[in-house]
């Protein structure tokens, strides 16, 4: 049997089981509901849902494959699901049962291990340290959003994976990003909500905020860098807090000459120590410029002119202990290559979370930077 017939017969197990526990009159809406818990995972990433009413079906008989032979099916559709949409199949061998998601979860590497995005989590996570994750942009300029998409440019057939979307929202002394892990649902009090970026009157600064710490260390809050939703508007499960985890600064034109905007990105969340030889970014386990020859194949992936398009490289006090190349590395990209069609190239030590905000940055108005 193959991987495929043995994920389908699960679904299809768990959905017909669901269906005569549910009655002939509620089967379908039970049946319905079973499909969505198994396929899609959180926002707490790794953990999928486990309702108690359904708890002795998804401990079923498939949870009592010997550990040898589950470890080694895992391990082949890991292997075998090298880029999404097909990644979607291991999500779903860890969402089957408690013993499925401790192995899925222990042989899912991080993005900076294996240059893949898997489980939403991994969206807060540092990318890969050599080769960049390619990523585009689209923005809908009539509803103000814009979608994060993998992958190098959108595909013919219009099935591109989205990773994070935001909408704009202007306000009377600043403009908010708020981004989601989906395409319908910005609201701050949904489990969908991942974080946001505001700017200030001008356009000239902005302010990322995450929905949880990076890290327990990190956790400062006061009453500038934090944001208390209304009681009401909050359930248990969704954080009251917005945690400030970085600025961006856009160098103001006082001259007015014509030229590419210049910026300041400083990421608080992102400790010196992590570009470093042997250092180590802030890496979630859940949810709760050089121009130079070796960057040509980074530049080719821009091909309208823009003031919007940058190069963001890390920079660091001299008397650091960081190497020429690695303070001249470029660590995210952002380009225009078509009619509301942008790239983004982002690696190590920023996450997909953490450069999308970056860019949305770009997209705000900025009459004194222009």
């Amino acid at each position: 049997m193959s991987l495929k017939s043995i994920v389908r017969e699960i679904k299809d197990g768990m959905g017909g089981s669901m269906s005569r526990r549910g009655g002939s009159g509620e089967g379908k809406h039970w049946h319905r509901r079973t499909r969505s818990q198994i396929v899609v995972a959180p926002a707490d990433q790794k953990e999928p849902i486990a309702h108690s009413s359904s708890e002795s079906i998804r401990q079923g008989r498939w949870a009592n494959l010997p550990p040898e032979l589950l470890l080694d099916i895992i391990r082949r559709v890991e292997e075998s699901e090298a880029s999404w949409p097909g990644r979607a199949v291991v999500v779903f061998c860890g969402s089957v049962c408690r013993s499925w998601r401790a192995i899925t979860r222990e042989i899912v590497k991080t993005p900076e291990q294996c240059g893949r995005i898997t489980f939403p989590i991994s969206l807060k996570q540092p990318g890969p340290r050599e080769s960049p994750i390619q990523c585009f942009i689209k923005r809908d300029r009539a509803t103000s959003t814009y979608f994060l998409y993998v992958g190098l440019v959108p595909s013919e057939v219009g099935v591109d994976k989205l990773l994070l979307a935001a909408k704009k929202i202007r306000r009377a002394t600043s403009t908010d990003f708020v981004i989601s892990l989906v395409a319908d649902d910005f609201s701050r009090a949904s489990n969908k909500y991942v974080g946001k970026l505001r700017s200030n009157f001008l356009g000239t600064k902005f302010t990322i905020y995450d929905s949880q710490p990076p890290s327990e260390a990190a956790v400062q809050l006061n009453s500038r860098s934090s944001r208390r939703f209304h009681s009401k508007q909050v359930s248990p499960r969704v954080p009251a807090c917005n945690y400030s985890v970085g600025t961006i600064s856009y160098e103001l034109n006082v001259l007015r000459t014509r030229g590419p905007r210049r910026m300041n990105c400083i990421m608080h969340s992102i400790p010196l120590s992590s570009i470093q030889e042997d250092g180590k970014a802030p890496t979630p386990a859940s949810f709760i410029h050089s121009f130079d020859e070796q960057f040509s194949p980074l530049r080719g992936r821009v091909t309208v002119a823009s003031v919007k398009n940058f190069q963001l490289v890390a920079a660091v006090d001299p008397s650091h202990n960081i190497s020429a190349a690695e303070q001249e590395r470029v660590i995210l990209q952002f380009g225009k290559i078509g009619k509301d069609i942008f790239t983004m190239d982002y690696r190590y030590p920023l996450s997909a979370f953490q450069a999308f905000a970056v860019c949305l940055s770009s997209f705000d108005t900025k009459p004194a930077c222009e």
